[in-house]
């Protein structure tokens, strides 16, 4: 999927920046290597999929991008993969079992503990992998919007590990599942399905969603029959109850 090698090496930390994807897009354009990561203690201008902002404590999240290169023809499942890698690092970093909503947030009980975007020029060979992973913000730092659909790895297992920790948990994730066959991917994937059976909505309908093609795209059983979603953002009809 991507160039082999270490990635995390080399690494530019910053106190603070604008967005750490920002960042290694432009180190990615100067011709920075394969596993360049670029990591931040807070961001100001922190981004998710659709434009979305991402909400963090100084110092209490993993805050990484990753400048991939060597791309074969199945770097389409990237953000896939990474998905599968965040869970991974997470279920070893904590107690706790992760879910992945389609097509790439992490979920632990229904609440989102991290997020991922994919940016890049593949036409040049290369992509940037961002994650945002809340691990150590406990109940009462996180916005009162938010406490109902966002978590923590502290809220969900109570003692957090260490930021550098899941860090080097996640890097060693993400070269694991970058390195599998789209079959590998896609089953792994699949495995942590949060919405597979359940009843969803997006701008054009609803549906039941049956899971995931070989490509990524979302399957959904409708009343006109299957579609299959490319992009863009779904969310379930009848969520799970909050926990409060």
């Amino acid at each position: 999927m991507t160039g082999s090698g270490r990635l995390g090496r080399p690494r530019l930390h910053l106190r603070e920046t604008d967005s750490t994807n920002e960042q290694a897009k432009a180190l990615a354009l100067g011709g920075a290597p394969h596993g360049t990561l670029v990591t931040a203690g807070a961001q100001t201008a922190g981004r998710g999929r659709l434009g979305r902002s991402w909400v963090a404590q100084p110092g209490s999240a993993v805050l990484a991008s990753i400048v991939m290169r060597g791309l074969s023809a199945d770097a389409a499942l990237l953000p896939l993969a990474a998905a599968v890698a965040v869970c991974q690092a997470c279920e070893r970093s904590a107690a706790v079992k992760c879910e992945i909503k389609w097509p790439n947030d992490v979920w632990i009980e229904g609440r989102k503990v991290a997020g991922i975007l994919v940016e890049g020029r593949p036409q040049e060979g290369w992509l940037v992998l961002g994650v945002g992973l809340n691990v150590a913000m406990d109940a009462e730092e996180m916005p009162e919007e938010l406490r109902a659909t966002a978590t923590s790895l502290a809220i969900e297992a109570g003692s957090p590990p260490g930021v550098e920790a899941v860090l080097a948990a996640l890097l060693a994730a993400v070269e694991a599942t970058s390195a599998q066959s789209p079959e590998e991917v896609v089953a792994a994937w699949s495995a942590r399905d949060a919405l597979r059976g359940r009843p969803i909505r997006w701008n054009e309908g609803e549906g039941i969603a049956e899971g995931i093609d070989p490509s990524g795209s979302l399957l959904v059983a409708t009343d006109g029959g299957r579609v299959a979603l490319h992009s863009g953002e779904v969310a379930l009809v009848r969520p799970r109850a909050d926990r409060g």
